[in-house]
């Protein structure tokens, strides 16, 4: 696996494996006979308690038979699957399509009351039309090899959405100029997109904001993330979802988006951009 960018993830896994070398020494084993108990090669008591390859349930249950302490086995389980939860494959999540994945967010979306999204390769989630969400998700599932659900995934989506609409939230909304030139679909369904997007900032539980070309930057860009009041972050990757909960770390991402803010042009001048990235579609 790579190794997750936050340090919450390696701190979480090396919180587990150290776990494992604690009860390893207080069976007085060594890394060797725990593995020779479990009917493991050497090497891999070793890779376990040195956070070089995460425990499986078995794995953990085998370590804690082998040590003779089968009454911490679940709890030490219980930590190893949070630590997994902090970095989400998308292969796992997504192996029997993508509408259960977009279901999965409702929860989170439901309880939420201030989102702090910035976007620098797409459109944000719950902004998106029709349209566009049907293009960007046919691309997901043919890249990634995943069932072909995307209507039932675009219909998931776009329910869940309905936050922007109804209820008590707030959204602060960044997106890169980039984005909204980037063509998701074709001409017709950016079009639609970007109509939709000068609409939606009509709404006043929406503040979008557009970081143009021209800015003078002070902070470079990176990877879209979300931020759900200040209980979570989420980081969106090429391979995985990384779930940030540690408070400084949920803070850098605070920081982050207060700088891209500080960058951002909204009202008129936002929708200027977005008005001249419908003309460039020709």
């Amino acid at each position: 696996m790579p190794t997750p960018p936050s340090s919450s993830v390696q701190a979480a896994r090396k919180a587990v494996a150290d776990r494992l070398r604690e009860i390893r020494r207080d069976a007085g084993l060594t890394a060797k006979e725990v593995a020779r108990r479990a009917g493991w090669y050497p090497s891999k008591a070793s890779r376990l308690e040195n956070a070089v390859t995460p425990p499986s349930d078995a794995d953990i249950r085998a370590w804690c038979t082998a040590c003779g302490a089968d009454d911490v086995a679940v709890d030490l389980i219980a930590a190893s699957r949070s630590a997994d939860n902090m970095y989400v494959e998308w292969r796992r999540v997504q192996r029997t399509g993508l509408r259960r994945l977009q279901e999965s967010y409702v929860p989170l979306f439901e309880r939420t009351r201030v989102f702090r999204i910035y976007c620098s390769n797409v459109i944000p989630g719950v902004l998106q039309t029709h349209a566009y969400a049907t293009a960007l998700t046919s691309a997901i599932t043919d890249f990634h090899g995943t069932p072909d659900d995307v209507a039932e995934a675009v219909e998931a989506r776009l329910a869940r959405s309905h936050v922007v609409r109804q209820g008590n939230h707030r959204f602060g909304l960044l997106v890169e100029e980039s984005v909204l030139r980037h063509r998701v679909g074709d001409a017709e369904t950016m079009a639609g997109q970007l109509g939709y997007l000068l609409s939606v900032m009509a709404y006043p539980s929406v503040s979008l904001g557009v970081i143009p070309f021209s800015a003078s930057r002070r902070m470079w860009m990176i990877e879209t993330f979300s931020v759900y009041d200040q209980e979570m972050a989420q980081v969106e990757l090429l391979t995985a979802q990384v779930n940030v909960t540690a408070p400084t770390e949920i803070a850098q991402y605070l920081k982050a988006f207060g700088e891209f803010a500080d960058l951002a042009v909204y009202g008129a001048k936002a929708r200027a951009l977005i008005t001249a990235a419908v003309d460039a579609l020709g």
